[in-house]
């Protein structure tokens, strides 16, 4: 199905068109995907005109921006633009150990490693003609960005276990959400590679620098969710409003769709109040500085960081108890929702080891610990089927 539709919530101007992912699977996996991604803020306006523009060409393209911000759905739009007859791959690249990402990248003959019963093509030889998108291209093993640039350059592939090149017409598209050019200092990831990447950047901002976005957003999602629960539409009130318009967004897109989607199923009488809206305590601004933003005489914080600090220099001149408890009860229970209680992608999100991460879910009561079971459960076996792979035309 199209990934690009007219947004109800956004009419107008064609620069105010509406993106959507295609619908899951039944029963599929949790995401931390935006799944809908809309251009009403004037900058985000310009960045469609941006990604339009590199459409049109072949050149890889390298999509920069944090968690939740809608790398794919920019990388779909790319493809669809681009005019392109193959169909559109999306891979996670931190989903897969090394040994596994390397025979699904490349390919693999019969027998060339333990398991492998018969030959397979691998992501690139599945997206011929069409356009492949690797998502979270920082997590690559630097011993398989050697075979990425080889394949780049010589626009060929070659299956383990085979000597036989395959030729390629794909259009690479690479997204991640850390700074590949500081990774390239601290010699995590090749220089080389990255250049190759780089060749037609789109850096897409987070959802707290666009702020004409968040609330036509709202709008789509509290449709979309009225819908499915089987309600009749709802309203935010103007105090709503002004809470969504004030918060930090850390999670972006997908915390906006899980807050509407909440605040949906506690309201009362079809109108969303702020006290319906499950926000972060610590990235909210004190009354005072949402009074004078919403006059105008302050401009809107413009990082996280920033947003953070001012929030937590707030709590420090108000004498908050327990501040510092507050503070990480506060960040790790984000970052676990955020993560769909997924503790791998928690950690990855905090930067701390799963165990350290295991320490703080116990500590503020996340993660109960688990009964004594006859037997052990057993250990989960890695899957190689094409469940990854998600394929549009």
């Amino acid at each position: 199905m199209s990934s690009f539709t007219p947004s109800p919530a956004a009419a107008g101007p064609p620069s105010q068109c509406l993106l959507t992912l295609p619908d899951a699977p039944v029963g599929a996996a949790p995401t931390i995907r935006a799944k809908a991604l809309l251009f009403r803020d004037p900058r985000s306006a310009q960045l469609l005109d941006h990604v339009d523009r590199i459409a049109r060409s072949d050149a890889s393209v390298l999509v920069v921006g944090e968690t939740g911000t809608g790398k794919e759905l920019i990388a779909r739009h790319i493809h669809q633009q681009s005019g392109r007859s193959g169909p559109f791959v999306a891979v996670n690249c931190g989903a897969f150990s090394e040994s596994l990402i390397d025979a699904e990248l490349f390919g693999h003959e019969a027998g060339a490693f333990t398991g492998a019963a018969q030959a397979r093509a691998g992501w690139f030889e599945a997206a011929q003609g069409g356009t492949l998108f690797l998502d979270e291209i920082g997590d690559l093993p630097q011993s398989l960005q050697v075979k990425l640039l080889r394949v780049l350059q010589e626009r060929q592939v070659v299956r383990l276990g085979s000597r036989k090149p395959v030729a390629l017409d794909v259009r690479l598209v690479a997204a991640t959400n850390i700074d590949l050019a500081r990774a390239v200092q601290a010699q995590h990831f090749r220089a080389d590679l990255y250049y190759r990447l780089n060749v037609a950047p789109v850096a897409l901002p987070p959802l707290r620098e666009r702020p004409g976005d968040i609330l036509p957003l709202a709008q789509h999602f509290m449709a979309l969710y009225a819908q499915r629960l089987g309600q009749p539409p709802a309203q935010l009130s103007a105090a709503a409003q002004q809470a969504l318009l004030s918060y930090a967004w850390p999670g972006n897109i997908r915390e906006l769709e899980n807050v509407v989607h909440f605040a949906l199923i506690v309201a009362h009488r079809g109108v969303i109040e702020p006290g319906d809206l499950r926000l972060v305590p610590a990235l909210l601004p004190t009354p005072v500085q949402a009074i004078v933003h919403a006059a105008g005489r302050l401009p809107q914080p413009s990082s996280a960081t920033e947003s953070l600090q001012a929030a937590l220099q707030s709590l420090v001149e108000q004498g908050a108890p327990r501040l510092f408890e507050s503070v990480e009860a506060a960040l790790v229970r984000c970052v676990f929702e955020q993560a769909d209680a997924n503790q791998v992608q928690a950690a990855r999100l905090l930067g701390v080891t799963r165990n350290t991460l295991r320490t703080l879910l116990k500590r503020h009561g996340l993660l109960a610990e688990p009964a004594l079971a006859s037997s052990p459960r057993p250990l989960p076996v890695p899957s190689s089927t094409p469940g990854h792979l998600r394929y549009a035309q």
